[in-house]
């Protein structure tokens, strides 16, 4: 099945920005497009809106004028969703209510022809509900954009439970042929990036609804030490705290209140004060004019340690030796049977007989003299460390913890005693729902993988995160968390066990 012929018209339905966004795709791919709104006059305000986009991308040089000129006269404002007839695509991008996606569909319906293909860009309903009212199901597929539709590449071919493969592949190979880099998905709550994806936001709110650290520190973290393209509480302030909460709410509804999707009581009360973010003004951080951004919280300047004894080599944190060794700290081999494995030993020994500990999902509190150091996407290019530590943990230690990674030109966050600390946390759940979703059938790893990257920026999809952190890395850490605080949301999938299993069996390491 190839992709919709150029010479088909597309409509679109719904010309708010996202449906602004599709339609101009569609334009400058080269179909004649037609738009459509239950509010008169806003397809045509719609329309005047996207020629004055394709006028910068002319300015910028990415179309001629001649290209523009020729999507200009393709582009035509719909009056009544009778002037749809003919078309051989409509993507809805109208409000998120079931009720209103459904009515608009069975009308289309009495109005396109039979080989139309039907399309909803939502991005938190049920694609299996909406078409559940229609003569053809099997026609109806979702396609699902990011915002903004023009500029993100990724977009989400999801199939309903009717869904015929016929036409998934289509939309697929339309969406293709439009220059966006398609995946296929199942028809799941939050399809593959607003299920995957919902730790990231969740483990910062908890982290600061623990006390464990402001949002300003929890988000320099993310991007600095996580290789997170933006912290947790800046990106919800830019997608907005009411559209980010609506959504989460709506995963954690349509898993039945599933406890690792639960909404954040924190993000809630932002809500209903009003402060949604960047649109409004005020979020987590401020907006407003002459506000000042907070800072995140920095150690100051501490003392390097002279030497650290090595006991194992450190698992996924192994290039914090070599980063040790280069900053011209001596490293001691410990030799003696400490009862800690060899190759996946997480732990220094300071000249205070302190120990530095990469995060495992545990507390400082539970061990003596201790200091938690977090998971880095990269410790050689990483900015930052987090450094945790309990009150009971001894002022000397957690001082040369810090002069140790500030020696390796590093800045150090110290935040509370938190298990799982920031990043590690995040990454071991996002890792046990990728996991999960890839066994369940959703999508496969690479699709996975690739809207994680694509769909919101992770610096490596989560599949390919646990390769690298060692298959049973992610088990593990939840294991301790769900130790550490045993609600249910940090059990861990099935999915997760089996391939931490199967990890091992290939590495040939005992079970």
């Amino acid at each position: 099945m190839t992709a919709l012929d150029l010479s088909s018209p597309v409509a679109v339905v719904g010309t708010g920005t996202m449906g602004q966004g599709i339609a101009q795709v569609a334009l400058v791919a080269g179909h004649p497009v037609r738009l459509y709104d239950a509010v008169q006059g806003r397809a045509a305000e719609a329309a005047d809106a996207i020629g004055a986009r394709l006028d910068r991308l002319v300015e910028k040089g990415r179309l001629t004028g001649a290209e523009r000129d020729a999507a200009r006269a393709r582009l035509t404002p719909a009056g009544q969703l009778a002037d749809l007839a003919g078309c051989g695509l409509v993507v809805e991008a109208v409000v998120e209510r079931l009720d209103v996606k459904q009515e608009l569909f069975r009308a289309l319906e009495e109005v396109v022809g039979d080989d139309c293909l039907l399309a909803t860009n939502t991005s938190s309903l049920s694609v299996t509900a909406i078409a559940g009212g229609l003569a053809s199901p099997g026609r109806f597929v979702g396609l699902h954009f990011f915002n903004p539709a023009p500029l993100l590449p990724l977009v989400e071919v999801v199939s309903g439970f009717a869904t015929d493969v016929s036409s998934a592949t289509r939309a697929y190979e339309t969406a293709r042929a439009w220059g966006k880099t398609p995946v296929a998905c199942a028809d799941t709550p939050g399809f593959i990036v607003n299920r995957i994806a919902r730790p990231f936001y969740a483990e910062a709110l908890a982290v600061y609804e623990d006390q464990g650290a402001d949002p300003a520190t929890i988000d320099a973290v993310l991007r600095e030490s996580g290789g997170f393209r933006m912290g947790a509480f800046e990106l919800t302030d830019l997608i907005g705290q009411d559209v980010n909460e609506s959504v989460t709410h709506s995963v954690w509804q349509a898993f039945f209140q599933d406890v690792r999707f639960t909404p954040s009581l924190a993000q809630r009360r932002l809500v209903e004060s009003g402060r949604l973010g960047r649109k409004s003004g005020q979020g987590w951080y401020d907006y407003r004019e002459g506000a000042e951004r907070p800072e995140p919280h920095t150690a100051e300047p501490a003392e390097r340690p002279a030497y650290v004894v090595a006991e194992g080599g450190l698992g996924p944190a192994a290039e914090v030796l070599a980063l040790i060794r280069e900053a011209g700290i001596e490293v001691r081999e410990d030799g003696e049977d400490n009862g800690y494995d060899e190759d996946n030993g997480t732990r220094l020994v300071l000249p205070s007989g302190g120990q530095l500990v990469l995060a495992d999902g545990q507390t400082s509190v539970e061990y003596r003299d201790v200091v938690y150091f977090d998971l880095a996407f990269d410790y050689r290019a990483a900015t930052r460390v987090a450094l945790a530590a309990a009150r009971s943990t001894s002022p000397r230690t957690v001082a040369e913890a810090t002069g140790l990674f500030q020696a390796l030109g590093k800045k150090v966050s110290v935040i509370g005693d938190v298990p799982g600390m920031i990043v590690a946390r995040t990454v071991a759940r996002l890792v046990d729902l990728a996991v999960e979703a890839v066994a369940q059938g959703v999508a496969t790893e690479e699709d996975v993988d690739t809207a994680m990257r694509l769909g919101v920026n992770y610096p490596l999809g989560p599949l390919e995160w646990s390769r690298r952190l060692g298959g049973g890395w992610a088990c593990s850490v939840l294991d301790n968390l769900h130790e550490c605080a045993p609600s249910g949301r940090y059990a861990h999938s099935l999915a997760l066990h089996r391939h931490a299993y199967a990890a091992d069996q290939q590495e040939g390491t005992p079970s």
